[in-house]
């Protein structure tokens, strides 16, 4: 099964030393630490867009292009692997979005996107949840990207600033926005 990924930083950044040195055993560690991380967060990036099957695609993309770039990574540095590693898929899922150009909807223009049937009666927490991934998946992409990037990934500003290549006033006005639009969201949910 491999060299499993130490759970402590000191054993990572060995790891890392070793993949940096053409460790294949290495290299597969630190895709199996990190791969659940990088497709949740493309999955919830590129929800609402109709490119959720280049999920997995997006995910080989962004390991190959890590290990590509790996020898420039610092482990002594400021950055994290997992920041890194997350940062390269943001901006792969941003990209392949810009590409497609969908256009975005408002979550005040009433359209209906929840996939909750009408025949059936889900579970409160059930619809609840439906209706959170829903509303994230319509918000504007660099806001969904800021906001799983905080909120399931637990970016710092700083970090989602420099993962999205924004100023940190402009991380910040996305994720109200972000988090404005999910709260009338569910504001609309308690009054259905």
């Amino acid at each position: 099964m491999g060299v499993p990924l130490p759970p402590n930083p000191t054993q990572e950044r060995d790891v890392i030393l070793r993949a940096q040195a053409g460790d294949r055993a290495a290299c597969r560690a630190l895709i199996e630490r990190h791969q659940r991380a990088v497709g949740s967060l493309l999955r919830r990036v590129l929800a609402g867009s109709g490119l959720a099957a280049l999920t997995e695609d997006l995910a080989q993309e962004t390991f190959l292009r890590a290990f590509a770039a790996l020898p420039r990574f610092d482990p002594d540095g400021p950055a994290r692997l997992s920041t890194w590693l997350l940062t390269i898929a943001t901006r792969l899922a941003l990209q392949a979005i810009e590409r497609r150009r969908l256009p975005t909807t408002s979550l005040d223009d009433g359209d209906d996107h929840a996939s909750i049937d009408a025949d059936e009666l889900a579970p409160d927490r059930r619809r609840l949840g439906e209706a959170i991934a829903d509303a994230i998946g319509r918000l504007p992409p660099p806001h969904r990207a800021a906001f799983v990037l905080r909120e399931y990934h637990g970016f710092e500003y700083a970090e989602i600033a420099a993962s999205l290549g924004i100023d940190l006033g402009t991380v910040k006005s996305r994720l109200w926005r972000a988090r404005a639009a999910l709260q009338r969201a569910l504001e609309e949910l308690a009054h259905d």
